[in-house]
């Protein structure tokens, strides 16, 4: 998968928490407490970024997030009526989630996670399903993977040396 490295100040863009955790590490002295933040940032037009910010309290490691994620921002095509491509099966780790394209007035029907990241997107009619584990984490970076291995029919017509018609049938 080739990655476009897109300049976030160029983009208005809004972001929301996914997941709040407080993780915990036993030492000497007891436990230390930390804070890990999931956070996705998009523009609501086909660009979306996805973070990871740890931190001692929790607006910290949400501000770390925000910037892990407009440093990992990727393009993403969306067709005519706001939904994308084609179906296409995203995976990460032992998450997978099932993404099938939807006519208009659909809207996005979609679990918690992989909602916040496609709104971010800028799909609006969509059909998702998670398959295997649904930690959060997961189906949202399973999310994006499936985001980012879409393409446009002139990208296939293109790589195939064929017109879009001949593609589209």
């Amino acid at each position: 998968m080739k990655r476009t490295i897109i300049d976030p100040s160029q983009l208005e863009l809004n972001d929301k928490v996914v997941a709040i955790k407080r993780v915990s590490k036993t030492v000497k002295g007891g436990r230390t407490m930390r804070f890990t933040a999931l956070v996705v940032v998009g523009d609501g037009n086909g660009h979306v970024g996805v973070g990871i910010g740890k931190s001692a309290e929790i607006p910290e490691a949400i501000r770390k997030g925000k910037e892990d994620a407009m440093k990992k921002i990727v393009e993403v095509p969306v067709d005519e009526n706001n939904s994308i491509p084609h179906d296409v099966i995203g995976k990460f780790g032992s998450a997978s989630v099932l993404l099938k394209r939807a006519d208009q007035g659909t809207g996005v029907i979609a679990g918690g996670p992989a909602r916040a990241i496609l709104e971010m997107a800028g799909i609006r009619n969509i059909r998702t399903k998670a398959l295997g584990s649904t930690n959060k984490q997961n189906v949202v970076l399973a999310t994006l993977s499936g985001l980012q291995s879409l393409q446009t029919p002139e990208q296939v017509a293109k790589r195939r040396g064929k017109s879009v018609a001949e593609i589209l049938g």
